[in-house]
């Protein structure tokens, strides 16, 4: 059977967060391009280093790919990939598009960098589901793990994520991916979740390859003792449906390898 090739979706993968996500990548150039660097993207290195807003793609061309697909058992359109899917200008559109496609419910992935804009929460606004990433307490934390681009500043970050929280309908998910770097900051980093409200924490560690050694599941139940009271939910212990992309090499050049 010969595969199909597609520009802008990927997957499905078998998510740990999510079940079967098939993935939407709104800011497809061929290279990753995102307003951070973070030391354990699955990805690799970021080819442009930016917080500026574009139009990358059609609306359009995403809802041919959608339609062009065959018969597949998911749970959710995912908007992700190789980059910072708030960097598309026309992401609002693309979500409520895809909403009026298919009967899944929509997921944003984003790094947070965007969300003290006020045009990017009222896009975010139209998904069913965001999950936020929260790394860091502090600046020099911030910059170690994650290498924003330099005008991007933890504090607006969490003071957006507040806002979002305030007005957002859907479920709000913070992730926190854990690594050797910041792993002592997981008293700090509790305290300021515990003030966002969000819905839920995504305790995460990287099992896929990238540049730094994940956590051992007995390191990572460990920060997980901050977060009591709060609803979480473990990399080690989330239950993954099986699912197989309908095409790797689109699948690993945005996800990295499928656990």
């Amino acid at each position: 059977m010969t595969v199909k090739k597609f520009r802008y979706i990927y997957g499905p993968v078998p998510s740990w967060r999510l079940g079967r996500s098939l993935g939407i990548d709104p800011v497809s150039k061929g290279r990753k391009v995102c307003s951070y660097d973070c030391i354990y993207c699955q990805v690799g290195k970021t080819g442009l280093l930016t917080d500026e807003r574009h139009h990358f793609i059609d609306c359009e061309d995403i809802i041919k790919e959608l339609n062009s697909l065959p018969p597949l058992t998911i749970d959710t359109v995912t908007f992700s990939g190789a980059g910072e899917p708030t960097l598309a200008a026309n992401l609002g559109e693309m979500i409520r598009a895809v909403k009026q496609t298919r009967k899944e419910k929509v997921a944003v992935i984003t790094n947070s960098s965007l969300l003290p804009r006020k045009d990017v929460q009222e896009d975010l606004s139209s998904a069913d589901l965001v999950v936020a990433k929260l790394d860091a307490p502090t600046q020099d934390v911030f910059s170690s793990v994650n290498a924003p681009f330099k005008t991007v500043k933890l504090a607006d970050i969490i003071s957006g994520l507040k806002s979002f929280r305030n007005v957002y309908q859907g479920k709000l998910a913070l992730q926190i991916m854990f690594i050797g770097e910041n792993k002592a900051c997981a008293e700090d980093i509790a305290q300021i979740v515990k003030s966002i409200r969000p819905d839920e924490v995504q305790i995460n560690t990287p099992l896929r390859p990238c540049r730094v050694n994940p956590l051992s599941e007995a390191e990572l139940d460990r920060v997980g003792i901050y977060f009591r009271g709060v609803s979480t939910v473990f990399v080690y212990k989330a239950e993954k449906k099986t699912v197989a992309p309908l095409s790797d090499g689109d699948t690993l050049k945005r996800r990295g390898k499928v656990l």
